[in-house]
C-alpha cells in the first residue's frame, strides 16, 4: 500500500479527504487484518503500531480455515479484508465473517473496483470499501470512522451501490419478485438450501420430516419454473434472499 504522507501531510486525526476532525477515545480500537499477502498485513500492522487509539488484534490469510474462529476469539472492532480472491463466494464469506462478531465492522481492503462486487459486500454487510491504492492515512481515517458508525465507499462505487440498495428496497416494498409465490415454510426450505443444506440437515434445521422436505422442493421447483436445487438457489441468490440461521 503507498503512503503519500511525504508527498502531503495528513493530519492524522482527519476522516477521508476534507471531512471533520475525529477522535476517537483512548481505549485503542481493535483491527484484525485479512489478506493473502503476508507483506502487505505486517506493513500494515507496523504502521498502526505508531496509532495510539487503534491496535491491530491479529493477521491472517483469507482462505486460512480458522478465519472465523480467529474472529470470534479476537473480538475485534473492525475487520478489514481482501476480496479478489472469493470469486462467486463474495456474500457468503463477507456474511461469515460478519456472523463471527456480529459487532465488527467489516471494511474490504481491496485493488478491486467493481461496482457489482462491491453492492454485494454492502449487501453482506461490509460499511466501507478503501482501495489499496488509497494510501495508509486514509484507510486510518476511514478505520477511525467505522468506529463511529460511518460508512465509506469510493465515488465511483458509491452510486452504484446505493442505486442497487435501492432497488432492493423497492423490490422487497413491492413484493413482486419470483419469491412471492412461496409460502413461509417454502421459503425457509429455500433459505436452508442457499446455506448449502440437503434433505436431511434441512429437516433436522426445520424440524421437520424428511418427506416434508421433498413435498415442500417439489413446489419450490414447480413454483419457480425450475429443475433442480441448483436452479432454485440461483433464483433465489438473484431475488437476494437473507437467511437467519
Amino acid at each position: 500500500m503507498r503512503s503519500h504522507e511525504e508527498q502531503r501531510p495528513v493530519d492524522r486525526h482527519s476522516y477521508a479527504m476534507a471531512a471533520p476532525i475525529i477522535t476517537l477515545p483512548m481505549t485503542p480500537r481493535r483491527v484484525v487484518l485479512v489478506d493473502d499477502h503476508q507483506m502487505l498485513t505486517e506493513a500494515l500492522a507496523a504502521r498502526l503500531a505508531d496509532i495510539d487509539d487503534l491496535c491491530v488484534a491479529g493477521r491472517c490469510a483469507t482462505d486460512d480455515p480458522q478465519l472465523y474462529e480467529l474472529i470470534r476469539q479476537l473480538r475485534p472492532d473492525v475487520v478489514t479484508i481482501e476480496v479478489a480472491a472469493m470469486g462467486d463466494d463474495i456474500e457468503d464469506v463477507l456474511r461469515d465473517v460478519t456472523k463471527s462478531w456480529p459487532t465488527a465492522r467489516v471494511v474490504v481492503l481491496s485493488a478491486e473496483r467493481d461496482p457489482e462486487r462491491a453492492l454485494r459486500a454492502a449487501r453482506s454487510g461490509v460499511v466501507a470499501w478503501v482501495p489499496k491504492e488509497a494510501g495508509a492515512a486514509q484507510l486510518i481515517a476511514v478505520l477511525r470512522g467505522v468506529c463511529l458508525g460511518h460508512s465509506w465507499f469510493p465515488p465511483e462505487l458509491l452510486g452504484p451501490v446505493l442505486r442497487g440498495l435501492r432497488t432492493d428496497i423497492r423490490q422487497a416494498t413491492d413484493r413482486t419478485g419470483p419469491l412471492d409465490m412461496l409460502s413461509p415454510r417454502e421459503l425457509d426450505v429455500l433459505g436452508s438450501m442457499v446455506d448449502g443444506r440437503h434433505g436431511p440437515q434441512i429437516a433436522e434445521h426445520l424440524s421437520i420430516s424428511v418427506d416434508t422436505v421433498r413435498t415442500h422442493t417439489r413446489s419450490i421447483l414447480a413454483k419457480l419454473g425450475v429443475h433442480s436445487r441448483l436452479e432454485a438457489v440461483r433464483v433465489a441468490r438473484e431475488a437476494r434472499l437473507h437467511v437467519l440461521n
